[in-house]
């Protein structure tokens, strides 16, 4: 079961919104209802789920519906129609007691303008939620305090919010979010109102932090490399529907239309694509148990001048030349593991384009993919990392 199912959210802003839904099925625009009804839509037909755990990015342009979706998660904007499930629960169709004890144990938000309280010190502002939750003091203290940490912010307990930058006051947002243990982050375009460097800091804390807490995010934004950065998978919406949803690879390699395609043009490709997506496959390995000569057969066979090593369970322990086993048959001392060398540049499948270029220039022999268990997934040339970044990447990979 998904942590977050949104069933065919609908929201119309307008007198009449139950009646504008039929005029939507039929494929009315957007711009047609307004100018035919004076009806708004903000979202149409949007569905996707988010497991547990996940960082789901929904990323559009100015009046694309995005920040009226995530308010309709929640509900701080009622949906004109559909089911918004929480651990399997509507809360669309729920009473208001239901809906106050889901919004206090089980979602937090974190707004772009970080809606600190002016007049409560920083460690007040972020044991506000649990306040509301009924905590009392002595845990109120003890939990926002262990998230002032967790973001970076102790020694600032008593300062007021005027007294930190605007990063500093994010942070402080972020930690009342986590402060209340809520399963689900809703946050809604949080670092938009930063600088661009301080922007880039909180991105790589949030994911810092997503490691150790592997909550169920749901991010709002409008910049496109941060989706990328960022998101598991990413929701691109226009005008309130949502036109492609999937992997940052997945959408700059087929995107679903001209809007997707102009949106991820100019994207810088070395941070999005990884090794998994421009290695060769490794169809020309050796077993040590083979020996020498069936390495040079194979590297005659491929026109190849070394060859990987494997063992039995295909995990890697280096790479042999054509010429040290030539040399060897010659002088009639086979044994693979005296010229076997193991020094072997080895990166795992999703490590990016930009990581792979320093370490493809500085070694002798091509990269080696491999899994955690050191098996080889496939092999990365130099070629293969020009080719990834222009976008040709080979299909075979």
């Amino acid at each position: 079961m998904s942590k977050v199912e949104v069933k065919n959210v609908y929201k119309i802003f307008g007198p009449t919104p139950q009646n504008i839904l039929p005029l939507l099925e039929k494929g009315t625009t957007k711009n047609e209802i307004l100018k035919k009804t004076g009806h708004s839509v903000g979202v149409n037909n949007a569905s996707f789920s988010v497991e547990q755990g996940e960082m789901f990015v929904v990323m559009g342009l100015s009046g694309s519906g995005k920040s009226t979706l995530i308010r309709c998660l929640n509900r701080l904007i009622e949906p004109t129609a559909g089911q918004v499930l929480i651990d399997g629960q509507d809360i669309v169709g729920c009473d208001k007691n239901t809906l106050i004890e889901i919004r206090r144990k089980k979602m937090a938000m974190v707004f772009q303008n970080f809606a600190l309280l002016p007049h409560r010190t920083i460690i007040d502002n972020v044991a506000f939620g649990l306040e509301i939750q009924g905590k009392n003091q002595e845990e109120r203290k003890e939990k926002a305090q262990q998230a002032l940490e967790l973001v970076g912010l102790k020694g600032y307990e008593e300062s007021m919010p005027t007294e930190l930058s605007g990063g500093m006051q994010q942070r402080v947002g972020l930690a009342r979010a986590l402060a209340t243990d809520a399963d689900i982050l809703l946050m809604d375009e949080a670092f938009s109102a930063l600088d661009p460097l301080i922007r880039k800091e909180m991105q790589d804390e949030l994911l810092s932090l997503q490691v150790k807490m592997q909550k169920t995010i749901i991010f709002i934004t409008h910049d496109l490399d941060e989706a990328l950065k960022i998101g598991d998978r990413i929701a691109i919406m226009k005008d309130g529907v949502i036109v492609q949803i999937g992997t940052p690879e997945e959408i700059l390699e087929n995107p679903a239309n001209e809007y997707v395609r102009e949106f991820v043009q100019d994207v810088n490709r070395a941070r999005v694509v990884t090794a998994a997506s421009i290695m060769k496959r490794a169809d020309t390995l050796v077993s040590s148990k083979e020996g020498v000569r069936v390495a040079v057969r194979k590297m005659k066979e491929e026109s190849i001048s070394s060859i990987f090593v494997v063992n039995k369970e295909r995990q890697l322990e280096g790479i042999i030349t054509i010429d040290d086993a030539t040399e060897q048959i010659k002088n009639r001392k086979e044994n693979i593991e005296k010229i076997l060398n193991r020094d072997v540049q080895t990166v795992s499948p999703d490590t990016l384009i930009e990581e792979l270029i320093p370490m493809v220039l500085n070694s002798r022999y091509p990269l080696v993919v491999v899994d955690e268990n050191r098996k080889v997934l496939g092999i990365i040339f130099k070629a293969s990392v020009l080719a990834g970044i222009i976008g040709e990447e080979d299909s075979d990979g």
